[in-house]
Formats: structure tokens, C-alpha cells, sequence
């Protein structure tokens, strides 16, 4: 079992714009490749997990997710990076596309995406970090036993001054980078 960092899209990888609906409007953070680059290096699973509901409110199809990462694979190839996978929540209760439009164990802060993922990849998620601008992405985090760290980009320094009742961060730190520094100094 492989410790990993189950990272958060928009927002933590890349800007968030809302609804990322156009490869037009995909705006890797100056940091992110060299950030992944280092997680790699030192050998930890890099994992993306995203809530994209747009799907079920039929903003974009479930294709363009896809399109969508394979642009950031490329982007992070020609740097020297790598993710090992992405997975993806295109649910939401309140969905227009009938097929999305439900409940699940998938959906931010559930912990279906990092169970899926420790079941494909070998990953202990006890030995893992979290990574996420929303306190979601941290009740993610402690829903499956990980360190969680909050970033300040995206929505993150609102979330940081909105604190919620019973979540805590293990770090609260600027960006990515200094995530990717606070998981080198607590791997095991």
C-alpha cells in the first residue's frame, strides 16, 4: 500500500473559473507543474479528485472532463510531471441531466473517488494527504483517515475565513507549492 496526494482540481491545480467549460479557459498556476514534478520525485501516488456537477446540470458534457484531462496530462508530461489518475464526481442532487441528477458516495466530501482510487492503485489513504481550496476537500480528507491541507488559492481564503464547525485542516498553507512542501516534511 502506497501513501499518495489526492489533489483537488479547480481551484488547487489549476484557476478556478467557475464551470470549466472550454479548454480556452484552462489556466494551470504557475507552480503546479514543479509541485506534481516534486510529489513525484519523491515517490507518492499523485491522484486528482474533482467534484464536476456541471455535468449533471448539463453545462458540459462528461466527455469534455475527459478532454480536459488529457490537456493537463500533456501540459504536465512537457514538464517532467505526471498524474497517476484522475477520478471524478459528475453528480449532483439537484442535476437537469437525468442520469447525474441523484445522490452519491462519490461527491465531495464522500469518500467514493479515494476508495475507488485505493482499490485501483494499491493506496493506503491512512498515510496519505488531501489537498483543496474548499473545506470540503478537507472533510474529504478526514472521512478516510488522510492529513488534509487547505490552500489559499481559488475559494480558499474565503473558506480559511469562513471556518466550518468540526473541520479542521492539518494546514493551512498559500498554494500548492507550500502543500507540496508541508507532505514532504509529514511523509512517511
Amino acid at each position: 500500500m502506497k501513501p499518495a496526494a489526492f489533489l483537488d482540481r479547480d481551484g488547487t491545480l489549476i484557476e478556478d473559473v467557475g464551470y470549466l467549460d472550454t479548454l480556452s479557459r484552462l489556466t494551470f498556476y504557475p507552480w503546479t507543474v514543479d509541485a506534481v514534478r516534486m510529489l513525484n520525485r519523491a515517490g507518492l501516488a499523485v491522484v486528482v479528485v474533482t467534484n464536476q456537477s456541471g455535468i449533471a446540470r448539463g453545462l458540459f458534457e462528461d466527455a469534455f472532463v475527459g478532454e480536459t484531462h488529457r490537456a493537463m496530462d500533456a501540459r504536465f508530461e512537457a514538464g517532467g510531471a505526471h498524474i497517476d489518475a484522475y477520478y471524478y464526481c459528475p453528480h449532483h442532487p439537484d442535476g437537469r441531466v437525468a442520469a447525474y441528477a441523484r445522490r452519491c458516495d462519490c461527491r465531495k466530501p464522500g469518500r467514493g473517488m479515494i476508495d475507488r482510487a485505493a482499490a485501483d492503485l494499491g493506496l493506503d489513504p491512512a498515510h496519505s494527504f488531501v489537498v483543496g481550496d474548499t473545506w470540503t476537500d478537507v472533510g474529504l480528507g478526514r472521512a478516510v483517515g488522510a492529513r488534509s491541507i487547505l490552500v489559499r488559492t481559488g475559494v480558499g481564503a474565503e473558506q480559511e475565513a469562513a471556518p466550518v464547525e468540526g473541520i479542521t485542516a492539518d494546514a493551512v498553507v498559500d498554494n500548492l507549492a507550500a502543500a507540496v512542501s508541508w507532505i514532504l516534511r509529514h511523509v512517511k
